[in-house]
């Protein structure tokens, strides 16, 4: 029989063969064990910035991506809810508010981006899909955020972003809240066109992009 590995290694392992069921595994021996949980997140970064460089390197392919980021949201929360009862203060980069637009069901992208944030250090507020404008603005309001990250993978939905932008600015939000676009629909230009602060490719591109928006 070979000898078990540590929570910790079997938790960065699991986010490196994509494993779900092993991370939700490791995540729990952490807690039961009573092992630091702001080491095990430092666990899971690592790994999924491995993954997130091999990926814009060409190594890795979009599966392998979606994979290990499904692998780390398994364990996040369960991580997280040990980091809250232990009192222990997770130092935060930003508050950011994330959704995929009216009209636009597709979250994978979505989804990817908020764990590569949520890994880095932001305090990350997913509100979904097909979310509407007045929802995006409730949320900046509520959760005081520095960011607003949005998705679109739909031509058809991309304009929603502009409505969205342009309700920041009526409510008087625009000049404290940076916005992130992104998505199979978007382009760089497009992202300039409707006053956009930043435009992200890829979604192991996004802590970076936002850790400079937040510079400035």
């Amino acid at each position: 029989m070979g000898t078990e590995l540590d929570p910790i290694e079997e938790l960065k392992e699991a986010v490196l063969t994509y494993d779900t069921e092993l991370a939700e595994d490791a995540a729990r021996r952490i807690v039961a064990e009573k092992v630091d949980p702001l080491e095990a997140l430092g666990a899971m970064t690592a790994a999924i910035r491995l993954i997130g460089e091999d990926f814009s390197s060409g190594a890795l392919m979009l599966p392998d991506l979606v994979g290990a980021a499904s692998a780390m949201k398994a364990a996040t929360p369960i991580i997280e809810e040990e980091v809250k009862k232990t009192g222990v203060q997770r130092q935060g980069l930003g508050s950011v508010v994330v959704g995929t637009v009216f009209g636009d069901i597709h979250d994978i992208g979505k989804n990817m981006v908020v764990t590569f944030l949520t890994a880095e250090g932001f305090n990350v507020h997913d509100l979904g899909i097909n979310v509407r404008a007045e929802r995006f603005i409730e949320a900046v309001k509520e959760h005081n955020a520095d960011i607003l990250a949005m998705s679109a993978l739909l031509t058809t939905t991309a304009p929603e972003m502009h409505k969205v932008v342009s309700a920041l600015e009526n409510e008087g939000l625009r000049e404290n809240t940076k916005v992130i676009v992104g998505g199979g629909a978007i382009t760089e230009v497009f992202a300039d066109s409707i006053g956009a602060d930043g435009y992200g490719p890829i979604a192991p591109g996004a802590p970076a992009l936002a850790r400079e928006l937040r510079k400035c």
